[in-house]
């Protein structure tokens, strides 16, 4: 690294240690986002009232009728209403979309720097967890949805690490995020989802996220799809990145036949077969 490099480094690691010590400048949850969670671990909670509710975010609202419309869910009539959203997703599925939508819009870009490298970021973590889905959907073990949400999650540190930048001249080059990303994603992202009493399951993927060898139990985890699908967005991102071979991955170990066929350019062939509807799934989500 150059000594300018260095120098550039050394501010940014102190503006990223500084928001770390200080738990009020790390972003929270949108309080209509509290309010929809709250309501939903409320076991009295009327039909009526959560659809009262939801409709106060348009915005989240629109999110649920698309995702209900998805390639995750192949109905024969598309849900017309709020209401048959919810009754077809279910109340954890549309907790999980209530997070997902937060996620998106927690963060306030403060420049086109930012922006720039804010939409890179999400668009290869939108990549990354619609094929998360479609894993889940085509191998099993885990539900779309909490695979999808998990994906997202695995990496919401990446997203923190802007918030220690307030002005266009403190952005960082994509080359700095990227080295700033790889120092301090996961321990933010671990204080974030405690802030935000995130179930734990989703605290203890972001800890193993890119651990190729790491694959608890004998069946298909959360890690597992969430590893998997972090190779393949890697791999369409960054074609250059030095990855193993999919087949040295512990997730790839539990596969059988035919979920383990491999296509010619080194990823799943259910993948590859599928990139269609990951699209799809993608679109709900930008």
């Amino acid at each position: 690294m150059l000594l300018s490099e260095a120098s550039d480094y050394a501010i940014y690691r102190r503006a990223i240690s500084q928001l770390m010590q200080g738990e009020e400048q790390l972003p929270s949850l949108p309080t209509i986002t509290l309010d929809i969670r709250r309501a939903l671990g409320d076991p009295n909670l009327s039909s009526n009232a959560l659809v009262r509710l939801i409709s106060r975010d348009p915005a989240l609202s629109a999110l649920l009728m698309k995702h209900a419309s998805s390639a995750l869910y192949r109905q024969a009539i598309a849900p017309k209403t709020l209401r048959d959203v919810i009754n077809l997703l279910g109340l954890a599925e549309v907790d999980r979309i209530t997070m997902v939508h937060s996620i998106r819009s927690l963060f306030t870009l403060h420049s086109a720097a930012h922006k720039r490298l804010f939409v890179e970021t999400w668009e290869r973590l939108v990549i990354k967890a619609s094929t998360c889905a479609m894993l889940a959907r085509l191998l099993g073990h885990v539900t779309a949805e909490h695979a999808l949400l998990a994906s997202l999650l695995s990496e919401v540190g990446n997203l923190v690490v802007l918030s220690a930048f307030k002005n266009d001249s403190q952005a960082p080059s994509g080359a700095l995020y990227d080295k700033l990303c790889c120092e301090y994603g996961k321990s933010l992202g671990v204080i974030v989802l405690k802030k935000w009493s995130v179930d734990s399951h989703y605290i203890e993927v972001i800890r193993d996220t890119g651990n190729w060898q790491r694959s608890p139990g004998r069946s298909l985890q959360l890690l597992d799809l969430v590893n998997l699908a972090l190779y393949h967005a890697t791999k369409q991102h960054s074609p250059s990145a030095e990855l193993p071979p999919l087949e040295q991955l512990a997730a790839y170990q539990k596969l059988l036949p035919p979920q383990n066929f491999i296509s010619e350019n080194g990823e799943l062939e259910v993948v590859v077969s599928h990139h269609d509807e990951i699209q799809a799934i993608a679109q709900t989500l930008r």
